[in-house]
């Protein structure tokens, strides 16, 4: 018999079976604020988005989860602070989480997160203004002291929104402002995110405590990788658990999906660089107009496509359920009630994963001579 690490053969006798727990309770004891054993997420923060939640948790009523960090990446106007601060503040409210927001751009005002359904009562939510890299890492610092102060069955569940990452500032840059003298950080303020988020991830690891920030995009210069680029460094998107990128496309339609000529929102691009409870790299389109807000069914047709569960017949299209049944509509018809049954099928594992049939003929010129007329 091998020697292994919980026994060892002496002779003819079996040396005493390693004894674990004693050797938890010493090194609990003797490295300070050690986590032991799995801490999977239990609590999850939906983004409004049926589609993003499953591109980012592998569930449409998931989304982002408590214990890690998120990050909403995107240039001006993509809808990183609509769904951060707005939707996930909504959605955590909802499950009875308290919410503390850093307002790091001075934009977020009362008037526009109630217009989004988040309730500002502070026995709810706490809005601190603050810019300062070095302060934000305190405040948090000093919550986390007193929370795992506090007795575990009197700890709640506690959510941190930081809007946004791009626009804080690192001691140097204040210093360099107020002398005139503007020759930037020289790399200090991405470490400073860096060394934020590296902290953060480690100290809510194993506590109901997450976060969720944002951060600016630019265009990317190298023509062989042309996905946009985060703003800060790379160490921060590495410490990170789940980063989601988005850009913004305009949205030329009216409430009942016909194309018009003005601009009557956006469509937010995302796509899902990292997480770990789906496959990455992923990407959908989420409606957003500016009378109605996003429809949290938006995107699910392209996603359910792309999946080859929702297949074209003529100008419709068409899903068989999980007991046989045929269900064929045209796309604006395909709304909530009849996305739920595409969902609920996916969500108990009963879709058909049978490769689907090609179109006739027939069916293919139909399709084309619509979508040159551009109708549905």
């Amino acid at each position: 018999m091998s020697p292994s690490i919980l026994s060892t053969k002496e002779g003819n006798h079996m040396a005493k079976p390693f004894d674990v727990s004693k050797f938890r309770k010493d090194i609990t004891k003797s490295i300070d604020g050690l986590s032991i054993g799995f801490h999977d997420p239990t609590d999850w923060v939906s983004t409004g988005s049926y589609a993003l939640n499953w591109l980012i948790s592998g569930d449409f009523y998931k989304g982002v989860p408590m214990g890690k960090v998120t990050v909403f990446a995107g240039e001006s106007g993509a809808g990183k602070s609509y769904f951060a601060s707005g939707n996930i503040i909504k959605a955590a409210q909802d499950q009875g989480i308290f919410v503390v927001v850093i307002d790091s751009e001075n934009a977020l005002d009362e008037s526009w997160l109630k217009a989004l359904g988040v309730d500002t009562d502070e026995s709810k939510l706490l809005k601190l203004s603050m810019s300062m890299i070095d302060d934000v890492a305190k405040t948090f610092s000093t919550f986390m002291a007193d929370y795992k102060a506090m007795a575990e069955e009197e700890r709640p569940k506690v959510l941190f929104v930081l809007d946004s990452l791009g626009m804080m500032m690192t001691p140097t840059d204040v210093d360099q402002f107020n002398k005139g003298d503007m020759k930037g950080d020289m790399g200090r303020k991405p470490k400073a995110l860096t060394s934020l988020v590296r902290n953060t991830v480690n100290m809510i690891g194993s506590y109901n405590v997450g976060m969720v920030c944002t951060n600016h995009t630019y265009a990317s210069q190298d023509m062989f990788d042309p996905d946009d680029k985060i703003s800060g460094g790379q160490g921060f998107i590495y410490a990170s658990s789940i980063v989601i990128a988005m850009r913004k496309l305009k949205l030329k339609e009216d409430e009942a999906g016909n194309k018009v000529s003005d601009v009557r929102g956006i469509r937010a691009a995302c796509k899902v660089m990292k997480t770990r409870y789906a496959k990455p790299f992923e990407a959908v389109q989420v409606k957003i107009p500016y009378e109605t807000g996003m429809d949290p069914y938006s995107g699910l047709i392209d996603l359910f496509e792309k999946q080859e569960l929702l297949v074209k017949q003529g100008n419709r299209l068409k899903y068989i359920t999980a007991a046989g049944e045929e269900m064929i509509e045209f796309r604006k018809q395909w709304t909530g009630e009849k996305l739920e049954v595409i969902m609920k099928d996916i969500s108990e594992g009963k879709v058909n994963t049978e490769p689907t049939a090609e179109l006739e003929s027939e069916e293919i010129v139909e399709a084309a001579v619509e979508a040159d007329n551009g109708e549905e």
